[in-house]
């Protein structure tokens, strides 16, 4: 078959490699019909995650059939069409017995694309796939159901539920890329007072006007005063870091009002400074994560009762051996406009729900 291979920081192609094969009797092998690329994936190449070793396929996030399974998979069975998550859970360890499967220490967590070869190519295997696919319902197409393998999970968890999101809130999302804008959108799910997006690119503030923002503010142009002035002098009740450089997490820090939230969702690649001499007294809550994926059920529901704006996420589609194409096009997001491009075809007929009288 063939997939994307990462061969070092800067190197990579679309190229010849074995077909996956099942080693563990908790193994599936998914088909994959339609799969994306992350920003996590750009820090890879640009070699900010160094634990991903030369050879390595790329990708964690796909849509699929499955083809095989091991002796152990009782929840799928070939034929099914599913989610593959980014996250794999072993379901034995203590963090997978607290739901926490992003810590998993039982040979899960974030494996694919990372540790073991991942989603982009043309077939994968997934590890203790009862806990790690989810069959699809017929009303999700895969353009929607692939953004739930990792970017609405991970704005929801890692930035909303983390930031403690309430009614009433002044939430600020620093960073309107595909995470960014899926917090944007899940953050409305809780009745905030007011959601502001801050970003440098004109066309991503404009995105996030549609996703549900109620002001926009330019990265380089003080949003500290807009959110002072919105706020009467207080600052955000909760502050979403969504880009993963030192100068927006201590942007971020500056907004955040006294007793407030700072969920930090982006990847860095390089040490930001934590202001303490400013913060220690402010009873600030700064909190990390990877996400879990504990969410993923719900957001599947949801987005087959077409609550989540899923697909206004897709710019820019492509057929599954166009990798280098789509990539050139998603790293240079400033000039495409991309925000989310997906490779493959929607091959499953989209089967509409009627209400029974």
């Amino acid at each position: 078959m063939k997939g994307y291979v990462f061969h070092g920081p800067g190197q990579s192609a679309w190229e010849e490699v074995p077909d996956p094969a099942v080693k563990e009797p908790g193994d599936a092998i998914v088909r994959v019909d339609a799969v994306t690329i992350c920003g996590t994936d750009l820090h890879i190449l640009k070699g900010d995650v160094p634990e991903v070793r030369p050879g390595t396929v790329l990708g964690h996030e796909a849509v699929g059939e499955i083809v095989e399974t091991g002796g152990d998979v009782r929840t799928v069975r070939p034929g099914d069409r599913v989610l593959v998550s980014c996250i794999s859970a072993c379901g034995r360890c203590g963090y997978c017995r607290e739901s926490v499967y992003g810590q998993c220490r039982g040979g899960g967590g974030w494996v694919l694309g990372h540790l073991i070869d991942g989603t982009q190519a043309e077939y994968v295997r997934v590890p203790y796939a009862d806990l790690s696919v989810y069959p699809l319902p017929g009303a999700v197409a895969n353009e929607d159901a692939v953004l739930l393998a990792d970017i609405f999970p991970t704005a929801y968890e890692v930035g909303v539920l983390n930031g403690r999101v309430r009614p009433g809130d002044t939430v600020v999302v620093v960073g309107a890329g595909p995470v960014g804008l899926a917090a944007i959108a899940t953050a409305r799910l809780f009745g905030p007072e007011r959601v502001v997006a801050v970003d440098v690119a004109a066309s991503r503030l404009q995105a996030a006007k549609e996703f549900g923002a109620d002001a926009v503010a330019d990265a380089g142009e003080g949003p500290e005063q807009l959110i002072a002035d919105l706020t009467g002098e207080l600052g955000a009740d909760v502050v979403i870091e969504a880009v993963g450089v030192p100068e927006t997490f201590e942007l971020c820090a500056r907004m955040v009002r006294p007793g407030g939230h700072l969920a930090n969702v982006g990847v860095h690649g390089a040490p930001a400074t934590l202001h303490l001499e400013d913060l220690w007294i402010k009873n600030v809550t700064i909190t990390t994560g990877l996400v879990d994926t504990h969410s993923t059920p719900t957001l599947l529901r949801m987005a087959a009762a077409g609550r989540l704006p899923t697909r206004r996420l897709v710019t820019h589609t492509f057929p599954l051996d166009h990798m280098q194409e789509a990539y050139d096009v998603f790293g240079n997001a400033a000039e495409t406009g991309a925000l989310k491009v997906v490779l493959g075809v929607p091959q499953h007929e989209v089967v509409p729900v009627h209400p029974t009288v």
